[in-house]
């Protein structure tokens, strides 16, 4: 890939660079692919022929074509109006310039073609949003109506909080064509590194901004072209490894400074602690006088009020029936029907009667009054409602109005049932179609939704109702305690609380917002919000009643579609509206097709939402638009309320003329996250522009309190909780006395302890403080607030940031999520947001990116993860809005299923535990005393002595005791070999083996020409012939290389293993079967490895018939009697030199341990080509006289229960078998478990089932095993681990007689630090360890430190020596590495017992005494292996076991089916194996990280995400690691998704 000169008169700018470099490394890309998209790219910024044009003159096309027909139908407006304030838009374009030209990039993630999200706007339907209550314009919405006010300075009058408010007007001058040159300057800009800091003073950052230096012309003077800054970012790196280069770019990115240094907290290196965030000395702190409890206006009292509010609709109803109550519109906005008192009156009184007296029978009323009942109504049908819920007050009954359930799965909707169930709502009112509209069981029923409690439906019309005698009346009382009705209030958690509000409490707030509006009768209001709760019933059903209101009901759907279509016409009559922010959002939308609006008549805007910090925005927008069109500025009334406390604060307005000054105020974001009120002055990034909600609502005390702890009255610049005392509040939560009294039964103390009030106050779950003049001004809800590192930050405020990114560019506003997950015992920020489905893949990941960068400058704390989710998939509340905590819990189950995941878990995970410095070892003087260490028993054990006993004994050399046992029991089977049926296949006598072998011996002598001491590769299937050839060689004084053959599927991998055996081992011929001699001369083998340069290849199927002249017979016992040739997991291919010695001792220490004699038959199921398995396979049985059967484990694939069976039909004893066939046959016979009982299967004769292994035993395994054949006769007891290694094929080995063995629980954070901590099962961090099998007789074995070989003390953790007869001789490598081999096999301790010769296995484990007795009565010593030295990983300066961190991440997510884990760079990759469908692959991303953070603190560096069978497993069922690396590193993995966390 040559580089472009630099001296190229053109180049492109450095955002562009970075664009290039985006695009061309997305996704999958070949060395053609990407030459071709490269030159495409840069195309523009090579000189022509006809001239050299500028450097931005001609663009490549970017992204498909769909996507920008889309952006040209949108470019007048891409501002989101309901997030969007200009200060905070300018505030984010400003941070994100800073970052424009900083040089290291953010490696993108890989992305398999099949995941990537179609751009076509025609595949998805876009999201439902007919009745949402956080939706926004869809796709061809136009909003250049808002151009001209865009661009010119707001007109509102200065803030009320100082004289700062020139920072929160617009300033940016040249309209929107400058806004949208910006955003597309932005689109193409240069991505900073993600890892910030957390700024201590928003302004100063610590961390260090790597700019671009200047020119004294100003100009830029790094500019290189595309493929130099590219190359650069990777130096040192094989440019053809994709791969690789991300890597490398990502732990470029995570070099940069990035926090200060921890401070020292360790106690002990011992205790891992995690760092627990102190208080930043500089960080702000309240300074003025504690706040004095605020007053509303008094309540005024008018002589004609009602006593209640049912005699205001009698009054009403009686004495001007024909008046106007309620209009409601249809979809065209024309009036559907218009609701008079008089009707009002006589339906309530039918339906009151109707409630009391014909549900159930006279004897037993179903319901009596003080009883709840359900009204369930949906939102285009206001009347009934209001006929139902004015029915249910004169009646006596409380009404609960929920949502109407669209489905049995609706989200939240259970948790409305519990509320149902717990109020003991047996009957739910519903108008006819309604009840028409819910789903249906096929008998016609409706079902029972989940959660809810059985319910009876009753529908409220007219004509379904009786009537009520002549003399019947309902009771009609003054306002008491009697519970009014009960509105429902949905947690931050997802649960759903029921608060009871009181008729006189119901009363009290229609006074005090009838003083506070100014009410008058017959006023026409206007409603836009949901009539059924908040701020839409107390005003558009309760209140207006009390004063013969006319209320217009606007349903929401009709907003977006024809706002103002009807009401415009009726103008003139129209003097309040009640709306919220995404109302005005659609009515700045729409206004072009309005010309002759006037507002001139409306004296009050209610905003409902207006103490949402972002609603100022919408507030001053919709101002700006229409003061041409009449609208005042006194109009905008914002209010704050909660369920729980009702309207705490309202700004007033005494017909045309405000009570007070409007008050506005720019505050400093980081004083705010720390509950600070700091008016900024300077800093523009990072403030937050809030206006008031009016002043305390009439007749009400506020006071605000510190949100945690006691509720201690805050400083007058403090943030905290406001507080009410008044009548009209709501007095419970319903059910729930604990939460009530922790709500309702407030006390506020002074700080001096003192009570401020004799009355309780409510809390009322909002953020804020109290200006001058008594202005109430919030800043966020209880509900929103984030609290991490002990800094307070609001959910909408990050939504707000997010969104003025690139504001409906990539994502649909309303429908983003910002949430918080505990992690390492702090809070996470999670942003989740819905993608448009014409985002391309790299527009997406840009945006993402600088949302990133905005959130880390703007609000100082870090995300822990962004995803995008395909359009219309996150799950909605009944008005369409996002239902926050199903998605929350959806994140956390891993469920979400995002198109695009973005984790930052090194930038906001500051609390990990300081990198372990390795601490000097203790000298040797001052430990050893006699056999102690350190006061500890020295950890060293042996097996029993091995006792010179059989006839067998005497002989030294193996073909001795073949040809001995031919003589003395010549028609003695030795060997049976199973088919894949389980018949037997052949068989092998003592004499059979004895002829076989010799016509072998003859044929490597005749044809073979091989010397006495030759090397032989014998390249056999598991079976008999393999074993007369090992004899054979044996007869010929030959040295024989077991090797696995070739796969006839899989040649051009498993080919070169062997050919490199062959060549390592310098084989002097190969023997084989004639289907192995075809294959090795295929077409597909020539082409893999050159065939010709192999040593000769003898066919052994056609033997000479003759003997040959005489049997080679062996001198030396220390001679060289075959080489053990394997790959180990690290991929490190080593033979082992076995000595005629060795192999006596071996054969006989397997026969004490396992009470072999000819009498025993032992079914053997391994791989017959190294370690134990061989050793078992072909030598055990003519050594001891044993019948082996053999089942090659091959077999097991086309019948998994052939071990078994074989097992039970011969009756045996002991059998032999490696993890892997354990896998199989207890994934692949789980279920089969009655059927193969059916068949007769029984496992109780087996006395031993041992694995072979060369690991840690994998005790989950071995008791999902034992577990699963419990019912099929197998004794847990029975299964049992082996251990042996490179140096000692079989150290440990269960056997028959001893004790069980042992398992003990240890600290798994010990182990990282080479410690033992014995702990209790079930403790946190605590590891499982099976003990690895009892040492084999004539063994002994000593625990060393690795580094200083000294000897350690019992039950610390050290490398396993071993000294035994049977260990290997040394490596066999042919080349003379005679260093590796002495340190290996013949080192020394260097203090202690220094004469013994010890073998190093390079396992890490330890030796504890145990309480149980050996056989021959001393205290019984466990071994414990805990993993090899060479694949343990050195990460933060602590000794980690890949399988510990593969066993926290298979347990993250149900679809993880096999994990390998591997480090690159100091960075940790982990491979995941995926059973489902691509579309979960996103999903495990966040699970991995946070499991492996949760149990290891460790950070994952790489999430690579892949099909089923991509992590390579050896024979014995040992991942193969570094395979799997090298495979990642060189692209050859097909991955279905890599995500590089920053």
């Amino acid at each position: 890939m040559a580089t472009m000169p630099m001296e190229t008169p053109t180049h492109p700018p450095l955002a562009l660079s970075f664009f290039i470099y985006l695009y061309l490394f997305a996704g999958d890309i070949t060395q053609k692919g990407y030459e071709k998209k490269r030159s495409k790219l840069i195309r523009a910024y090579v000189p022509h022929a006809g001239g050299n044009l500028g450097p931005m003159s001609h663009r490549a096309p970017l992204g498909p074509p769909s996507a920008a027909r889309f952006h040209r139908r949108r470019t007048s407006g891409t501002r989101d109006e309901r997030y969007r304030s200009d200060v905070h838009t300018e505030a984010v374009q400003a941070v994100l310039a800073r970052h424009v030209e900083r040089k290291v990039a953010v490696p993108m993630p890989s992305k398999r073609r099949s995941l990537v999200v179609q751009t076509s706007m025609d595949a998805y339907t876009p999201p439902d949003s007919s009745s949402g209550s956080e939706e926004e314009a869809g796709p061809g919405d136009d909003m250049s109506g808002m151009e001209h006010w865009m661009s010119r300075p707001s007109q509102l009058g200065p803030a009320h909080l100082g004289s700062t408010s020139s920072s929160s007007s617009s300033t940016q001058s040249g309209g929107s064509g400058n806004a949208g040159r910006l955003a597309d300057s932005l689109a193409h800009m240069h991505i900073s590194h993600l890892a910030h800091t957390h700024l201590a003073h928003l302004g100063q950052s610590h961390h260090q901004q790597s700019h671009l230096s200047q020119s004294h012309h100003g100009k830029t003077s790094l500019f290189r072209s595309p493929l130099s800054f590219i190359s650069g970012a990777f130096a040192g790196v094989p440019v053809s490894s994709r791969v690789s280069a991300k890597i490398q770019q990502l732990v470029n990115t995570l070099k940069q400074p990035r926090r200060p240094p921890l401070r020292e907290f360790f106690v002990d290196d011992f205790d891992e602690l995690l760092e627990v965030q102190q208080p930043d000395p500089n960080q702000p702190r309240p300074e003025g006088a504690e706040m004095m409890p605020v007053r509303g206006e008094p309540l005024g009292v008018v002589t004609n009020w009602p006593p209640s509010l049912e005699a205001a609709l009698q009054r009403w109803g009686t004495i001007s029936p024909k008046a106007p109550c309620l209009t409601s519109l249809d979809t065209a906005g024309k009036p559907l029907y218009v609701l008079t008192y008089g009707k009002l009156w006589s339906r309530s009184i039918k339906l009151a009667y109707n409630i009391l007296h014909k549900l159930g029978s006279k004897q037993e009323p179903m319901v009596r009054p003080g009883d709840r009942v359900a009204l369930v109504f949906p939102n285009n049908d206001p009347v009934a409602f209001m006929v139902a819920f004015y029915g249910c007050l004169l009646a006596e009954v409380v009404p609960v109005p929920i949502e109407v359930p669209l489905s049995r799965k609706d989200a939240g909707s259970q948790q409305i049932g519990f509320l149902l169930g717990s109020c003991g709502v047996t009957v739910a009112l519903t108008s006819d179609a309604c009840h028409k509209g819910l789903p249906k069981s096929a008998t016609g029923e409706i079902p029972q939704f989940k959660g809810w409690p059985k319910l009876l439906w009753f529908v409220t019309e007219s004509k379904h109702l009786s009537k009520p005698p002549r003399d019947w009346f309902p009771h009609i009382k003054d306002a008491n305690n009697d519970t009014a009705y009960i509105e429902y209030k949905t947690c931050k958690d997802g649960s759903v609380l029921g608060v009871t509000v009181t008729r006189i409490a119901l009363l009290t707030h229609c006074q005090a917002l009838t003083q506070s509006c100014s009410y008058t009768e017959a006023e026409t209001i206007v409603n836009v919000l949901d009539f059924k709760k908040d701020v839409g019933l107390w005003h558009g059903i309760l209140t207006s009643v009390m004063n013969m209101m006319h209320v217009i009901s606007v349903p929401y759907s009709l907003m977006k579609a024809h706002i103002l279509t009807h009401t415009h016409t009726h103008l003139s009559l129209i003097s309040v509206a009640c709306v919220k922010s995404r109302d005005m959002h659609w009515a700045l939308v729409a206004h072009k097709d309005q010309k002759d609006i006037n507002l001139s008549s409306l004296r009050m805007l209610l905003v409902a939402d207006g103490s949402n910090p972002w609603s100022i925005s919408s507030c001053d927008a919709f101002l700006n638009v229409f003061q041409t069109k009449g609208l005042r500025t006194e109009v905008i009334c914002p209010c704050a309320s909660s369920p729980e406390a009702l309207t705490v604060a309202i700004r007033s307005c005494v017909r045309g003329s405000p009570l007070f000054p409007p008050g506005r105020g720019v505050l400093s974001m980081q004083g705010l996250s720390y509950g600070v009120v700091r008016v900024d002055t300077e800093e523009r990034l990072s403030v937050l522009t809030v206006q008031d909600v009016g002043t305390v609502t009439p007749g009400g005390l506020v006071c605000v309190v510190k949100p945690e702890g006691v509720p201690q009255l805050c400083q007058t610049d403090e943030i905290g909780e406001l507080c009410v005392c008044s009548i009209a509040t709501g007095t419970s939560y319903y059910g729930l006395t604990g939460m009530t009294k922790n709500t309702f039964e407030v006390y506020p103390v002074s700080s001096s302890g003192g009570l401020i009030s004799e009355y309780a106050f409510v809390r009322t779950g909002l953020l804020g403080f109290i200006g001058p003049g008594g202005l109430v001004f919030i800043t966020g809800k209880m509900d929103g607030l984030i609290m991490v590192s002990g800094r307070r930050h609001n959910a909408d405020d990050i939504v707000a940031t997010a969104l003025a990114v690139e504001p409906m560019k990539f994502v649909y506003r309303g429908r983003i999520a910002v949430f918080s997950v505990t992690v390492l015992r702090d809070e996470r920020i999670v942003v989740v947001a819905e993608q448009r489905p014409d985002s391309t893949e790299e527009d997406s990941f840009q945006w993402m990116s600088r949302v990133l960068q905005a959130i880390d400058s703007i609000h100082g704390v870090g995300v822990f993860c962004l995803a995008l989710v395909p359009a219309n998939t996150l799950p909605k509340t009944p008005l369409g809005g996002i239902h926050l905590s199903e998605i929350k819990q959806l994140y956390l189950e891993g469920g979400l299923h995002p198109c695009n995941v973005l984790m930052c878990p090194h930038t906001c995970v500051t609390n990990l535990p300081k990198p372990r410095q390795k601490q000097p070892e203790i000298g040797p003087a001052s430990v050893m005393v006699g056999n102690l260490v350190s006061g500890k028993r020295i950890a060293q054990a042996s097996g029993r002595d091995l006792g010179q006993t059989d006839d067998n004994d005497q002989f030294l050399f193996l073909s001795e005791v073949l040809q001995w046992r031919a003589q003395t029991t010549p028609d003695h089977i030795l060997y049976t070999l199973l088919s894949s049926r389980g018949a037997v296949s052949s068989s092998l006598t003592c004499l059979q083996l004895h002829k076989r072998a010799e016509r072998v011996a003859a044929l490597l002598m005749e044809r073979g020409g091989l010397q006495e001491g030759d090397h032989v590769a014998l390249v056999y299937p598991p079976g008999i012939d393999l074993i007369a050839a090992f004899y054979g060689c044996l007869y010929a004084g030959c040295v024989p290389i077991t090797v696995r053959p070739p796969h006839p599927q899989n040649i051009s991998t498993t080919l070169p293993t062997v050919k490199m055996i062959v060549e390592v081992s310098h084989s002097a011929c190969v023997m084989t079967t004639a289907v192995i001699c075809k294959l090795l001369r295929s077409k597909e083998a020539m082409a893999t490895v050159d065939i010709r340069n192999w040593p000769p290849v003898l066919d052994t199927d056609d033997l000479p018939k003759k003997k040959p002249p005489a049997l080679y017979k062996p001198t030396n016992p220390d001679g060289l009697a075959y080489l053990d040739f394997s790959v180990s997991t690290t991929g490190m291919l080593a033979g082992v030199q076995m000595s005629h010695n060795a192999v006596a001792a071996f054969c006989r220490s397997v026969k004490l341990q396992c009470e072999l004699y000819p009498s025993r038959e032992v079914a053997i199921c391994l791989d017959p080509y190294c370690g134990l398995g061989f050793v078992l396979w072909c030598l055990c049985s003519v050594y001891s006289g044993h019948q082996s059967i053999l089942i090659p484990p091959v077999e097991l694939e086309s019948n998994p229960a052939l071990w078994l069976l074989a097992v039970s039909q011969l009756r045996v004893r002991d059998t032999f078998c490696s993890y892997s066939v354990m896998e199989l046959c207890t994934k692949g016979l789980g279920l089969q478990t009655e059927a193969l009982k059916a068949r007769g299967l029984d496992l109780s004769r087996v006395r031993a089932c041992v694995v072979v292994a060369e690991e840690r035993p994998r005790m989950a395994l071995t008791h999902s095993f034992s577990k699963l054949f419990k019912d099929l006769g197998l004794h847990p007891r029975s299964v049992s681990t082996a251990f042996g290694c490179r140096v000692n094929l079989a150290i440990c080995l269960q056997g028959t007689s001893g004790p069980d063995p042992t398992t003990v629980y240890v600290d798994m954070r010990a182990l990282r630090h080479d410690r033992v901590r014995l702990v209790e099962r079930g403790s946190p961090h605590s590891l499982p360890l099976m003990e690895s099998g009892k040492i084999l007789p004539g063994v002994r074995i000593i625990i060393a430190n690795p580094e200083t070989k000294g000897p350690l003390g019992d039950s610390h953790l050290g490398e396993i020596w071993v000294h035994s007869a049977h260990n290997g001789s040394g490596y066999y490598s042919g080349y003379g590495e005679e260093v590796l081999q002495s340190d290996h096999f013949n080192s020394r301790l260097s203090f202690g017992d220094t004469q013994t010769v010890w073998a190093r296995t390079g396992y890490l484990g330890f030796l504890r005494r145990t309480e149980l007795t050996d056989a021959n009565g001393e205290r019984h010593d466990a071994l414990f292996v805990v993993g090899a030295l060479e694949e343990a990983m050195e990460l933060r300066g602590m000794r980690y076991h890949p399988i510990d961190i593969e066993t926290s991440v298979i347990r993250a997510h149900k679809s993880i089916v096999e994990c390998a884990v591997f480090p690159w760079t100091n960075l940790l990759v982990v491979v995941v194996e995926l059973e489902g469908s691509e579309q979960e692959a996103l999903d495990l991303v966040p699970m991995v990280t946070k499991a492996v953070l949760e149990e290891h603190y460790l950070i994952v560096g790489v999430v690579v995400v892949t099909d089923i069978g991509v992590i390579p497993i050896n024979s014995r069922g040992e991942k193969q690691r570094m395979h799997l690396r090298d495979g990642f590193l060189q692209d050859q993995l097909d991955p279905i998704y890599v995500a590089y966390n920053m």
